[in-house]
């Protein structure tokens, strides 16, 4: 993969498939800036060659074509903020007024282009959009690593079109690089904190790390499968009642290659699913029927936090409870609190995107760790081994 250190954009027009596929409030307000603050260097680099960005992103799930809750207009007031020039809007991201807006784009302007996803053929991966899109840059530069893993027609079809005009921006490179700093080059002892609500989602990274971590952490709704596979009593806790053989084999699987598999020995347990819920603490293999664990306990906490604390590379992906909620956030605070301390002690710590960076972000630690990753589950796939079509396009 080339990166864009490797060329002067000097007056070319670079097509930049970005990652602004970011939170809105109700007022259309932007209420979490890790994707746009990622993106600037690739977009400051190519300004200052004296190139013209046009950036082109997904945002949401639109279902039926164009919505006002969707459309990337709402992000032009603070893309013109931050790098000092006027960004024009494109109100479809193919057509003859964006393809006119394009050409006639001056060196160190921006241009925006309406959500792909307005589109059905951008999931499609349909080889006509990419063409159309193609048209538009000289240059194609994918940064968007949140969707490598996609194959749709801005991420992976659209790179035919640009032979050897093809390159892979700022954030793909720091993705990569800070990705393999935990697979092939991670000093130990190295922890691995997998959290979420099921085993299914991460059996592929848990089984890949099993031959590279010293300790795996279980957190979240996942680890009542483990404890339920056990012969604990679990109460209404979140079960995948088909993963209980897996979560066996997980566990004998540690064991053999020496792995530390640490569960949560206690949780906070709700009467029900709800923040003012009654809750209590109790033991993960004695929980009562008509009560479910949405949190750690403090149990966990400690020894988790101890785990953390003594390790010199950390990955974590996935929440320890139902962090959204205000009384179920503890555990998963504690335990960003625990990265941060190690992370300050030498560790190097990687986010794993979504929840997690999201947790991270909400508590004010976004600085305070190494790496916080833009995209979870192309993050995923790629610990995973599979080969991620955005980035076998750009090779």
């Amino acid at each position: 993969m080339k990166s864009i250190n490797e060329i002067n954009f000097s007056g070319k027009k670079a097509l930049v498939r970005v990652d602004f596929n970011v939170p809105l409030n109700d007022k259309f307000e932007i209420t979490d800036f890790t994707r746009l603050n990622a993106a600037e260097s690739t977009i400051k680099k190519i300004l200052d060659d004296g190139g013209s960005p046009i950036l082109m992103s997904h945002l949401g799930r639109p279902k039926n074509g164009p919505e006002e809750k969707f459309s990337l207009i709402h992000l032009v007031g603070h893309l013109q903020k931050t790098f000092g020039t006027e960004v024009k809007f494109a109100p479809d991201c193919v057509g003859d007024l964006a393809a006119e807006m394009a050409s006639n784009l001056e060196p160190g302007q921006i241009l925006l282009l309406e959500n792909l996803r307005f589109h059905s053929e951008e999931k499609k991966g349909d080889v006509d959009f990419a063409g159309k899109l193609a048209k538009l840059g000289d240059v194609y530069v994918n940064d968007a690593f949140g969707t490598a893993h996609r194959a749709h027609a801005s991420t992976a079809v659209i790179a035919q079109y640009f032979k050897n005009n093809k390159y892979g921006g700022f954030i793909l490179d720091n993705e990569i690089k800070n990705a393999e700093k935990v697979l092939a080059g991670a000093e130990k002892p190295y922890t691995a904190i997998m959290g979420g609500a099921k085993i299914s989602d991460k059996i592929l990274i848990i089984e890949r790390l099993l031959d590279h971590v010293d300790n795996i952490i279980i957190g979240g709704g996942m680890s009542y499968t483990f404890f339920k596979a056990m012969g604990g009593s679990i109460g209404n806790s979140l079960v995948e009642e088909d993963k209980l053989d897996l979560a066996k084999t997980l566990m004998e699987k540690a064991k053999e290659k020496g792995v530390s598999l640490h569960l949560p020995m206690d949780s906070k347990v709700a009467d029900a699913f709800d923040n003012d819920a009654n809750t209590k603490i109790a033991n993960n293999k004695e929980i009562e029927a008509g009560w479910m664990g949405l949190d750690i306990g403090p149990e966990a906490v400690n020894s988790f936090s101890t785990i953390i604390k003594e390790s010199k590379s950390i990955l974590w992906n996935g929440p320890m409870g139902v962090f959204e909620m205000s009384n179920f956030s503890e555990g998963t605070s504690k335990v960003a609190q625990a990265v941060v301390e190690a992370t300050e002690n030498g560790a190097f710590s990687l986010i794993g995107g979504g929840d997690s960076a999201a947790a991270v972000n909400i508590l004010g630690y976004g600085e305070q760790v190494s790496y916080i990753s833009t995209g979870g589950g192309a993050l995923l796939e790629y610990m995973e081994g599979k080969e991620l079509p955005g980035i076998a396009a750009l090779k």
